[in-house]
């Protein structure tokens, strides 16, 4: 069946989302448009694709026991010079965020995997540019603030082309099955993915 390369965030909802990928497009990071905005809880990993029924009742397990919790975005920090990320801060909700990407992470789980860096949740917003345009990112974005309540996570899948496409969306709480994108609400604006 060979593999897949998939990833589990937290979707920046709208208006938001689509403000920070256009400006991340803007700065001339040319993976803005097939990374939708998003706080990662699994970066891009590469599975089995036979793995996916297992990931997909593990990740479905972890949103049923996960309730809501408030998030705040508030200015910009930046990784370099250990990565070149400029990033906009979660100032409220890093802790939930954590404990989540723990939960997903699980040792024991299908998800299971060593991190290169130390776990930091964050909306990266230039990544692998020019100084002057991750400089610009920053300073841009330094007064950027959103707020709202983490209400689920999502499953997405990396195509060939390098874009990010939600697989499923995980609701928190109990009885709140994964729900297919055939079957989403197309009504609503699309996740963020990894």
């Amino acid at each position: 069946m060979g593999t897949v390369t998939l990833g589990v965030s937290i979707a920046v909802p709208e208006p938001y989302g689509s403000f920070l990928q256009r400006k991340r497009a803007s700065f001339g990071d040319p993976a803005a448009h097939g990374i939708p905005t998003h706080i990662t809880l699994l970066p891009p990993t590469e599975v089995q694709a036979d793995a996916l029924p297992a990931i997909e009742r593990h990740l479905a397990g972890v949103a049923a026991s996960s309730r809501p919790f408030p998030l705040r975005l508030e200015g910009t920090d930046t990784f370099r010079p250990l990565s070149p990320v400029v990033f906009v801060k979660v100032t409220e909700g890093a802790a939930g965020c954590t404990a989540l990407q723990a939960r997903v992470r699980v040792p024991s789980g299908p998800c299971a995997r060593d991190l290169q860096f130390p776990y930091h949740p964050h909306v990266t917003v230039a990544h692998g540019i020019a100084d002057d345009a991750m400089d610009r990112a920053r300073a841009e974005l330094a007064d950027f603030s959103a707020t709202w309540t983490i209400a689920g996570f999502a499953l997405y899948q990396q195509g060939a082309d390098a874009v990010w496409r939600l697989e499923r969306e995980y609701p928190f709480g109990p009885q709140t099955p994964a729900v297919p994108r055939q079957a989403a609400d197309l009504s609503r604006p699309p996740a963020p993915s990894c």
